[in-house]
């Protein structure tokens, strides 16, 4: 009985890891087919082979020379200033709300927190026109700078909606040394900043990652913000410009070499702060 057992958890064991390899060889195709074409030699769109005839590097060097409307640099730096301003300020709002709501107890909280709840059910994009309009009554949306200012606005304005993962880390915290530090004379802002946030490394990585990553993959928001105004557009408007009518044949290839470049922060990002974010979660589930 026991060998059987042992057979059959064995041949189990097979066929999982087969079906799991074959899963992640088709996750990894497109990557490979991204990879490859940004080293194509052949200009022009759509080929119908996918290993290139011709190598080169000539995509990655041109997409950072190249002047004119499609300025890839410009639209890298946009985004990275866009990026760096959202995490910041989403990742206060987020643990100020979090803390909030895991520590306070007051009126109408559980209430507030199902309101969030069902909001958060909502696509963004419901809002868009609204947005849109706000914006431009405040005068937001006359000028290129003011465009990037009203882009990191609505990043980060709804972003304390975004609370119940840091709440259910901060509930794993001991409210004991909560109390510890009011006895020694310490305010809730005190506890908060000194005490709480040093406890809380990786949900604050957690926030700052999902924080920085949202402005590099919107397409949307950023789009109606930004309009028409190449100069200051960010690489995900920018990258799918290059695949307009006009542009397509010759910018094709460095299309995928942008989206090469522009992976790697995130990725060099997320591998230096893997620990941290499996941590926050895990806390947060905990919690």
């Amino acid at each position: 009985m026991k060998k059987n057992r042992s057979i059959k958890r064995i041949i189990t064991n097979s066929i999982v890891h087969v079906v799991l390899a074959i899963l992640g060889t088709i996750w990894v195709l497109p990557i490979f087919f991204v990879i490859l074409t940004s080293f194509r030699e052949e200009s022009g769109g759509y080929k119908s082979y996918i290993f290139p005839r011709g190598y080169t590097l000539d995509n990655y060097k041109n997409l950072f020379i190249q002047k004119g409307s499609l300025n890839f640099p410009r639209w890298f730096v946009n985004t990275l200033i866009v990026s760096i301003c959202t995490c910041i300020l989403s990742a206060f709002f987020v643990l100020c709300v979090s803390f909030v709501m895991s520590r306070l107890r007051f009126k109408m909280r559980k209430r507030l927190m199902n309101i969030a709840l069902i909001l958060g059910m909502f696509p963004g994009f419901m809002s868009m026109i609204a947005v849109y309009y706000i914006l431009k009554g405040f005068g937001l949306l006359d000028a290129g700078p003011l465009k990037l200012l009203a882009l990191v606005m609505v990043y980060s304005g709804g972003a304390g909606l975004g609370f119940y993962i840091a709440k259910g880390f901060f509930d794993t915290i001991p409210k004991t040394i909560d109390e510890a530090a009011y006895i020694d004379g310490a305010t809730k802002w005190d506890v908060f900043w000194k005490i709480t946030i040093p406890l809380s490394k990786p949900i604050i990585v957690y926030t700052l990652l999902t924080s920085f990553m949202g402005p590099w993959i919107d397409y949307i928001f950023a789009k109606v913000i930004l309009g028409q105004d190449r100069t200051y557009y960010t690489v995900a408007i920018g990258l799918w410009t290059m695949l307009e009518k006009e542009f397509i044949e010759y910018y094709y290839t460095q299309f995928f070499a942008g989206c090469v470049v522009i992976s790697i922060p995130i990725a060099i990002l997320f591998l230096k702060t893997q620990k941290f974010y499996v941590e926050g979660v895990s806390g947060a589930v905990k919690g």
